[in-house]
């Protein structure tokens, strides 16, 4: 399923979500130029986070977030980025925003590299922070429409799902990509953790609804201080 977008207008204009998809955009293109050197310095690699003296690696948390490893890598993250980006950053404002995306980029790494503490294959992309958006997303609009693109054996269908549904969807498929010897290269263990992370760290953060366009039942009580 290939999310193309949602009918979910916000009050701001993203500018967080703009800049990091411009920002991911150039480093992109930069690696192109500077070649793999660049790339290998920067990404994450959990055997150097282990066995580093001066533990310098740990600055590629980051790093490794805005480094992609081909053209469908990056224009993958970048569209899911941008379809749910801009409603998260509008409800929790920019700088929570930018906190929330670097937390969960960073827990995504964490948690591929404790599974994975003697492996020295460079990790990079901007797929755990974004999956944490994904996770708040859910937690924050379940109702919100998304128009799909989904393949049905030989034919291609355009359908409106409920974001809960795609969400939850993705989610799974994430755990049946691990046991798959077919998506080999890929942190699948990275987009659960930072969804999870997503998940459970935008209650806390969020201070006031979310903008009209879901049922009241979704909302944010802040008399009650609870999710109902």
């Amino acid at each position: 399923m290939i999310p193309l977008r949602d009918e979910n207008p916000t009050e701001n204009f993203p500018y967080i979500t703009v800049s990091l998809i411009v920002i991911n955009v150039t480093v992109f293109i930069y690696q192109l130029i500077a070649g793999r050197p660049f790339t290998e310095y920067f990404a994450l690699k959990p055997y150097n986070i282990f066995h580093s003296p001066t533990g310098l690696d740990y600055f590629t948390f980051i790093s490794s977030m805005f480094l992609h490893g081909n053209f469908s890598h990056i224009i993958g993250n970048m569209l899911f980025l941008w379809i749910f980006g801009d409603n998260v950053e509008d409800t929790l404002g920019k700088i929570r925003y930018i906190i929330f995306y670097l937390i969960c980029g960073i827990a995504a790494g964490l948690l591929h590299t404790l599974f994975n503490i003697n492996s020295k294959i460079p990790t990079l992309g901007a797929s755990g922070a974004i999956s944490g958006v994904l996770g708040a997303y859910l937690v924050l609009f379940p109702r919100a429409r998304v128009l799909t693109l989904v393949p049905v054996l030989w034919f291609i269908r355009l359908i409106y799902l409920p974001a809960k549904f795609f969400l939850i969807v993705w989610f799974i498929f994430q755990f049946l990509y691990i046991a798959s010897p077919a998506t080999g290269g890929v942190a699948f263990l990275a987009h659960i953790g930072g969804f999870a992370v997503g998940y459970f760290l935008i209650r806390p953060l969020v201070r006031y609804k979310p903008p009209e366009i879901i049922n009241e039942d979704d909302w944010f009580d802040e008399d009650e201080g609870s999710w109902v």
